[in-house]
């Protein structure tokens, strides 16, 4: 068993070869709070989820390190046009984030550090730089601490980029730079910003500048050198690449394979506040329920350029449905046949069948997932044949724990309880299964009385609204007719 992964940084896929035999580390750049969650957000956050729940399949241990940068120009800026603290619109919108991660059934991270927890590791990481002289304090005597770009021979490694075609770095005012692509580690105090946004450091008040942060927080967390940095695409640069600068400056190993979602486009160009076409997570679950969103943003191949449209939320629900389907009408079949869900709390331990080869070899290959849906749809394929002839059961049931197995691994498993039991959706099924029973039995009780007539009736008005109600030896079942 190898898993290879795309790695930005040798622009190669590479074997993942854990740094600790048996167990991976995964740091992934978590959200600066200073507004919504947006469906970019929720993608990078379903990807990385989808890759934790297939290495635990695989056997590993896994710790993933997802930060919260609750500190930074923005949240101060958007605060202060708010009338409110900074700590209060920071703490508004984790909870935010958090609230739509839970939607989507992404697991807690095994830590979720808050830069503001973290101000002391960070000083000491400055001192590091300043000590190996890739860092200096501002030539104004302002208080600023810069990383010196042109220092670091590596500089531009992870975007392949040479240091003469870079822009300056926008992160700080010119005033106190040697070179206007030093980028900021310390962001000295100013008048007017409120003095509970500045902690103590030895070059002055202030607060970290935002990349030091997550160099800080993930080799805390995970050591000097770790398995995998992830993230948007949108944070290569300069974000990650100034991570990568300071952390090798600092003596560190850092990261051995980065990785990075795609983008979004909405109506055919990229997803951006200044367009104004940004697609926050409110909106998505007052549309769409947070199933069919989470399918949408995982059924792709993670590196690509997901296009968002209406009709394309369409497409992606209506493949859901099929899948919702087969295995609402399977377990019913099953009844107390059917198998136990997969349960990836425990990394999916005491399972009753293992996954299909070709759905492994397509994860173990970059995260292959539209391959690996493919191999789900063809057992759904096979599972319906089985359903409808109502012949070997042991197959069925058989079908039915590995479909649901590898829906579970990719996040978008139906039959989940974190999906059953998930807001107005889970109402609506409750209610639909009541009414259902009631007409079945009242037609039963006709079809007993050979009140044909009656029996016929209740089974076309059910066909009418976009029910099927089918007679099996073991009693009814019924679905939901694909749109």
């Amino acid at each position: 068993m190898t898993i290879a992964l795309y790695n930005t940084a040798s622009r190669t896929t590479d074997e993942l070869r854990p740094v600790n035999a048996g167990h991976v580390g995964i740091y992934v750049c978590g959200a600066t709070v200073q507004g919504e969650p947006h469906i970019g957000h929720l993608r990078s956050a379903s990807v990385f989820d989808q890759l934790r729940r297939w290495l635990m399949y695989r056997g590993y241990s896994v710790t993933l390190v997802r930060n919260v940068t609750d500190i930074d120009d923005k949240i101060l800026s958007k605060s202060a046009e708010e009338g409110r603290p900074w700590f209060t619109h920071a703490f508004t919108y984790e909870r935010a984030f958090t609230q739509a991660y839970a939607a989507l059934d992404v697991l807690p991270p095994s830590y979720e550090p808050r830069a503001t927890g973290h101000i002391t590791e960070m000083i000491e990481l400055i001192d590091r730089l300043l000590d190996a002289g890739y860092a200096y304090q501002a030539l104004d005597g302002s208080g600023d601490v810069y990383f010196a770009a042109t220092s670091w021979a590596d500089y531009g490694e992870l975007t392949n980029q040479r240091l003469d075609d870079m822009e300056p770095a926008n992160d700080a005012d010119m005033r106190g730079k040697k070179d206007a692509r030093d980028f900021a580690l310390w962001k000295a105090h100013k008048p007017g910003e409120p003095d509970t946004a500045s902690w103590p450091a030895p070059w002055g008040r202030g607060r970290p500048g935002w990349h030091i942060e997550c160099s800080a927080m993930s080799t805390k967390y995970l050591g000097e050198n770790f398995d995998i940095h992830g993230g948007g695409l949108d944070l290569r640069f300069p974000h990650h690449e100034n991570e990568l600068a300071q952390s090798r400056a600092a003596g560190d190993r850092f990261a051995n394979i980065w990785m990075h979602s795609g983008l979004l486009n909405v109506g055919g160009d990229k997803m951006s506040k200044s367009l104004g076409n940004s697609v926050f997570a409110s909106e998505l679950f007052h549309r769409y329920s947070p199933l069919a969103v989470r399918y949408f943003l995982t059924g792709a191949s993670y590196r690509s350029i997901l296009e968002f449209s209406p009709e394309a939320m369409d497409r992606q629900t209506a493949s859901l449905d099929r899948l919702a389907n087969f295995l609402q009408r399977a377990r019913q079949a099953l009844r107390d046949e059917a198998p136990a869900l997969p349960d990836v709390s425990d990394s999916y331990r005491g399972r009753s069948v293992d996954v299909p080869a070709e759905f492994a070899a397509a994860l173990d290959d970059d995260l292959g997932v539209p391959r690996a849906l493919s191999v789900v749809f063809a057992k759904v394929t096979e599972g319906a044949k089985l359903l409808y002839s109502g012949q070997d059961r042991n197959t069925l049931r058989q079908i039915v724990a590995e479909v649901e197995l590898m829906l579970d691994i990719l996040g978008v498993n139906p039959s989940a309880e974190a999906w059953a039991q998930s807001g107005a959706n889970a109402t609506v099924e409750s209610a639909l299964d009541s009414l259902v029973d009631a007409l079945a039995a009242q037609r039963a009780e006709a079809k007993a009385e050979k009140d044909f007539a009656t029996a016929d009736a209740i089974r076309d008005n059910l066909a009418s609204a976009g029910i099927v109600i089918e007679d099996t030896a073991d009693g009814y079942r019924y679905h939901v007719k694909d749109s």
